[in-house]
């Protein structure tokens, strides 16, 4: 019998493949998303995707959205608090798995890990070692779509905030930067893919400096 998984969505690339691998194992069924967003912008965190964009790509892969809202600052400790707690939902809804897009940082998946220990919840990553540069480009060939909405204008240059992530853009990124962006380089939004029913028609719109990091706001069309 096939897992009941709920995945980490970020809004991003790597969360919706995973979905899409997902979807494609005899092992998992994936039957939620759950998102962190910054309860005081209605936004995701680091992605700075609107929650109404959030639930359109919900609505796009077919299934339920969980939110679980963080303040703005957050401590570590207030992160750590919902976490728990969201945690302790999703068993009581009968969770098995929980699953992340998360690439190769060792550190982030050992935190991940030891948030599941004694939960009764299984961490899995399905996209786990897998090289980022051959990964992107499965994607890019399979008909991922993505747009950077956030970029570390201290490794990559403000203007590639807003691009569309093609295999040309990647070409024109500096050395040094990972073909999928894992150490944070840049963020992106996917509004078009094989994990979606139909694509969303989006624009983008204003780029903003914030905290260190330049932001470029995604919005639906019209």
């Amino acid at each position: 019998m096939r897992k009941n998984t709920w995945l980490s969505w970020s809004s991003g690339k790597d969360s919706a493949w995973a979905l899409h691998v997902l979807r494609q194992s005899a092992d998992h069924e994936v039957t939620g998303l759950f998102t962190t967003v910054n309860a005081t912008f209605g936004r995701v965190a680091m992605h700075a995707v609107r929650v109404e964009l959030l639930r359109r790509q919900a609505q796009a892969v077919g299934l339920p959205l969980y939110l679980i809202e963080i303040p703005y600052p957050c401590s570590d400790a207030q992160y750590a608090a919902a976490m728990t707690d969201f945690v302790a939902r999703a068993r009581a809804d009968g969770v098995q798995c929980m699953a992340f897009g998360d690439l190769y940082l060792q550190d982030v998946r050992r935190y991940r890990e030891e948030r599941m220990q004694g939960t009764g919840i299984e961490a899995v990553f399905p996209l786990w070692e897998k090289p980022t540069r051959a990964l992107l480009e499965e994607m890019l060939a399979g008909g991922l779509r993505a747009c950077l909405t956030c970029v570390d204008p201290r490794v990559l240059p403000d203007g590639f905030a807003g691009k569309e992530l093609t295999a040309a853009l990647l070409a024109s990124m500096p050395s040094g930067i990972d073909p999928c962006g894992e150490n944070g380089e840049f963020h992106s939004f996917v509004f078009a893919g094989p994990m979606f029913s139909e694509p969303l028609d989006i624009e983008m719109g204003e780029v903003v400096e914030r905290d260190g990091f330049v932001f470029a706001d995604c919005r639906l069309r019209g």
